[in-house]
């Protein structure tokens, strides 16, 4: 049996066992985690479509991702409009939003284009902070409850378990994977990783720089969208620092660092170490793990400075990840385990 065969079976084996696990899984926190990891595998193939393949390292995808949560909640706070509308409302007003900024961010190159896309991302949020009548400012917008979804008359789901976000980030995962795919094997996929090379070679072999550059800024704005409209369907509430802050961007910027940018399974790879690992430090698991173990004491000194600092550390941890790659692992995982794979197939030779 080839490895082509080998991989299907494994996929599809894997895609029924994700399918099923509701029936057998009654834990909602473990399904909150398989929430926050479909949503992240989201963000990652999103911004890799940008960032891993056309090489423009944007720090500024939390505009796009609070664009499209904040559209979704305020048409259904204020309009009393579902949010499966207001979803696509959402990505409409994202494109126009992802076209004004790369006619102006794309005139700049390197650090140029990265300080660009972060002053972008903080305009955003300053803007939901101060136009108070729209956004309710720091305050927030709370959905207190959501609309049953219903064709006609029939109630598909209501939306009372975790169950139905499940599913709808399971299918947001696969659609973000499913059309990744077909870019990185498409002719646009071929340009955009000829832009990341060398944009000037690829100017001269005719293709259209900006154009290019435009098309997987809108793809990649569009995607972010509808992961930010998950977002605030799920939560039920958003707020400026929360899906405009800089560390929403930073965050789905290292889910590719870490697994290897512009490759299909390095978003999934990242986010698959990045979720529990923040899970496990936000809700103080491994300081509970090391006094379980005896490492340290509940009662000591260390101890309670573990428990009141550790669930706050996940930024200083993703900064330590950053340079653990960059430094032993430039490519990623996926880069790195795509070295061993063809070490070893060279040693066996």
């Amino acid at each position: 049996m080839n490895k082509t065969i080998l991989k299907t079976v494994f996929l599809l084996l894997a895609l029924g066992g994700l399918l099923i696990i509701p029936r057998y899984l009654e834990s909602p926190y473990a399904l909150h985690i398989m929430i926050l990891l479909f949503l992240s595998v989201a963000q990652g193939q999103s911004w890799n479509i940008l960032g891993g393949y056309a090489g423009q390292h944007s720090v500024g995808h939390a505009a796009y991702f609070g664009v499209g949560a904040y559209t979704t909640m305020m048409l259904m706070h204020t309009k009393q409009i579902p949010p499966w509308v207001g979803v696509w409302a959402g990505m409409v007003a994202v494109v126009v939003v992802a076209l004004i900024i790369g006619s102006i961010c794309f005139r700049l190159r390197g650090p140029y284009f990265v300080l660009a896309s972060i002053a972008v991302a903080e305009i955003m949020r300053l803007s939901a902070i101060n136009l108070t009548t729209l956004t309710n400012g720091a305050e927030g917008i709370l959905a207190t409850e959501l609309p049953a979804f219903k064709i006609g008359a029939t109630v598909i789901t209501d939306f009372l378990t975790k169950v139905p976000f499940y599913y709808l980030g399971l299918f947001l995962a696969l659609f973000t994977i499913v059309l990744t795919l077909w870019i990185q094997h498409s002719k646009l996929g071929y340009f955009l990783q000829a832009i990341r090379e060398d944009q000037d070679a690829a100017h001269s072999l005719g293709i259209n720089i900006a154009f290019y550059k435009n098309v997987a800024l809108v793809i990649s704005a569009v995607l972010t969208s509808l992961t930010g409209s998950f977002y605030g369907i799920y939560v039920g509430f958003v707020d400026p620092p929360t899906v405009l802050g800089l560390d929403v961007s930073v965050q789905i910027m290292l889910i590719c660092i870490i697994g290897g940018m512009g490759t299909l399974w390095g978003p999934v790879l990242g986010a698959l170490i990045l979720v529990p690992l923040s899970e496990a430090l936000r809700s103080n698991m491994v300081t509970d793990l090391l006094v379980k173990v005896g490492m340290v004491s509940a009662d000591s000194k260390i101890g309670i400075f573990l428990k009141e600092n550790l669930s706050h550390a996940h930024v200083l941890l993703y900064g330590i990840l950053v340079v653990v790659v960059i430094l032993f692992m430039p490519d990623g995982l996926m880069g790195f385990v795509k070295k061993m794979a063809a070490r070893q197939k060279r040693e066996a030779v």
